[in-house]
């Protein structure tokens, strides 16, 4: 399976398990979303529990919250990331603090699916990775797979959680693994191990990171698309780096990434968005706390640059091989 199809795969299993899930959204129903992770869904469970939505995000996730609050299961999908701001006051104010304003009464059972991320010439307004806005927030769970096996692994897992979750798809990798070098031809998911998803049942617990190479002298911390831009950089490179892919950044895997960086002296934060406030500020800070006294120079930090994505400088702004390649040399000559 592709990542497209792995999702679809998750969500027709968990809705065939639950008749409490519904799944809503712009484009869903007929048309199966704009990049075809719904398609068949409608067909197969109605247009009650498949249905499409007008264009207003804050109305997608207020209707989802009170779905929740009666019972429901919501999977609501925000088309592109970069339109989930107008529905920002329905997640914070409303989905991440009903458990605790109800005092555990009433749970918001509620994934909210939205692709992210540039590499696909989308410009400003197609291509932003808005995580960070919502790690800080109490009460949300961020997710975000590099690969079709944990696309649908978490994606199960996030769907039976009985916290609002944001599910994250890196819209690059969709149809294949993305090493950064834009000039190379695309790599379809059938040649690579990770394609083998299975066809039925399993989950990925979220709050668990995965080892996608053990090495010993620096340690690499990624999530999505950046999680395949590492491995070919330290491909080329020779160098004999750990590469963490986090998978979820809230729970976040603390003891493995401290494990890990204990053992190699070394760390390199990479993810898409931009420096200021970005995750990698938050992991930069946990890894100096926990780390201290076994760090042999600075995290260094790779990421998108503090402007809008620019669509005809794409490249410059995405943090590919060259500025990772970098950052590999700045930390391992400290």
């Amino acid at each position: 399976m592709n990542m497209i199809q792995a999702i679809n795969s998750a969500i027709d299993i968990c809705m065939g398990r639950d008749d409490e899930i519904v799944v809503l959204g712009e484009d869903v129903g007929f048309f199966g979303g704009v990049f075809k992770a719904t398609e068949g869904l409608q067909a197969k469970y109605g247009k009650t529990r498949v249905f499409d939505t007008p264009i207003t995000e804050c109305g997608i996730i207020g209707v989802a919250v009170g779905m929740a609050t009666y019972g429901l299961r919501p999977v609501p999908e925000i088309q592109f990331a970069d339109y989930i701001y107008p529905a920002l006051d329905q997640l914070v104010s409303e989905a991440a603090r009903l458990r605790y304003r109800s005092a555990g009464e009433y749970t918001a059972p509620i994934t909210v699916r939205t692709p992210f991320g540039g590499g696909i010439f989308g410009g400003q307004t197609h291509s932003q990775s808005p995580e960070g806005i919502f790690t800080h927030v109490a009460g949300l769970k961020t997710v975000i797979p590099s690969n079709p096996y944990d696309a649908k692994g978490l994606l199960i897992a996030a769907i039976e959680d009985n916290d609002p979750v944001i599910f994250f798809e890196p819209k690059r990798i969709y149809n294949g693994p993305f090493d950064g070098h834009y000039d190379r031809p695309v790599q379809p998911w059938s040649k690579f191990p990770e394609s083998a998803v299975p066809e039925g049942y399993y989950r990925v617990e979220l709050g668990k990171a995965r080892i996608v190479r053990p090495g010993d002298d620096v340690t690499i911390l990624a999530y999505g698309t950046m999680v395949h831009v590492a491995q070919g950089v330290v491909a080329d490179a020779g160098i004999d780096a750990e590469i963490i892919d986090l998978r979820t950044l809230v729970p976040l895997d603390l003891e493995t990434i401290a494990k890990s960086v204990k053992k190699t002296g070394r760390c390199v934060v990479v993810h898409e968005a931009t420096k200021t406030s970005g995750f990698g500020a938050e992991l930069s800070a946990l890894v100096q706390e926990h780390c201290f006294h076994h760090l042999e120079a600075p995290v260094q930090r790779v990421t998108g640059w503090d402007t809008p994505y620019p669509h005809s400088l794409e490249w410059a702004y995405f943090p590919g091989p060259v500025r990772l390649g970098e950052a590999l040399k700045r930390v391992m000559q400290d």
